[in-house]
């Protein structure tokens, strides 16, 4: 049986790769968390874990022996990569790099999953949508200069120390249970909340006419246990549904599953001082290493995850 950590499983994903990779591999799953955290899994062992401490990265591996560690545990807000950057580089580059060094002192070569963003492609021009992983990097903002860094020192680990160690590139990924910090998640709960009379029914924003490339975590989750088995050490993979669409299409999706009247004012507050025009991935090299395909439409990732916030409320 093979035996899968995931690191950073407190987060909006872990939970469901876990899961994944129980159901569809029958693998052993460890996860971990920070100490503070609440995690329950089940069939999981869960380990209290703080990636910035690398000797505690190295003696749980050395205990559990995984074959596949995923590297999850991220600051993933752009917005608090704003107002925290210290903190986003200490635990985004710092902390990956404690992760691939405690990995090389393995008597063994475990596969290693970088999770990466979208974020990263930065400032895209006209004519280079979708985007392949080979087009020139223009980090615009804190977070996606993190991932960046974290992208070039996995592959430079991967071949110079001859480690089995994959990136991926992750586009917006949404779903059941996504903090609202994340605008599909953030727009379903107000909505939900107008529709029990908790709020006004305003619906308050940021940049609508901002395109992004959205994908279902569950779709996600299937394409990252894919690559650790089938991508090649030194590569980097987009994973996304290859369709950007506004904000703007997004709220009046959600907007229109309500019997409600909404209004919609902007929030400064929820304004980035710089924002990417356009993100839309290329993921014809993942689907040429895997063979995966989305299988979960935009539409119905958005009425689940509106159904799980009328819930919540």
């Amino acid at each position: 049986m093979k035996r899968a950590l995931i690191i950073g499983a407190a987060g909006f994903v872990g939970g469901y790769l876990a899961r994944h990779l129980k159901i569809a591999y029958g693998m052993d799953v460890a996860v971990t968390k920070l100490p503070h955290e609440v995690l329950e899994i089940e069939d999981a062992t869960v380990y209290d874990l703080d990636i910035l401490k690398q000797e505690e990265i190295t003696s749980l591996l050395f205990k559990i022996r995984p074959d596949y560690i995923f590297h999850l545990a991220a600051q993933s807000s752009v917005g608090l990569s704003w107002k925290k950057p210290g903190l986003t580089v200490d635990i985004n580059i710092k902390g990956s790099i404690n992760v691939m060094d405690a990995a090389r002192e393995l008597y063994y070569k475990p596969k290693v999953l970088l999770i990466g963003s979208g974020e990263e492609y930065g400032h895209i021009k006209e004519g280079e949508t979708p985007i392949t992983e080979d087009n020139m990097i223009r980090p615009g903002n804190i977070y996606a200069a993190t991932k960046v860094c974290q992208n070039m020192i996995g592959n430079i680990y991967a071949k110079a120390y001859d480690m089995d160690i994959m990136m991926v590139r992750a586009f917006n990924h949404i779903g059941p249970t996504q903090a609202p910090m994340f605008v599909v998640a953030d727009f379903c709960r107000q909505v939900a909340e107008i529709e029990k009379g908790l709020r006004e029914p305003v619906m308050y924003v940021g940049n609508l006419s901002a395109k992004r490339d959205f994908t279902d975590v569950r779709d996600v989750v299937r394409a990252y246990a894919l690559l650790i088995q089938k991508g090649s050490a030194g590569e980097t993979y987009n994973v996304g549904s290859g369709h950007a669409v506004s904000i703007r299409e997004i709220l009046d999706m959600i907007i229109s599953l309500s019997d409600k009247e909404i209004k919609v004012e902007v929030d400064p507050n929820k304004l980035r001082p710089v924002d990417v025009p356009i993100i839309e991935a290329d993921t014809k090299k993942l689907k040429a290493a895997t063979g995966w395909e989305q299988t979960i439409s935009l539409r119905q990732t958005i009425e689940e995850t509106l159904n799980y916030w009328r819930e919540m409320c």
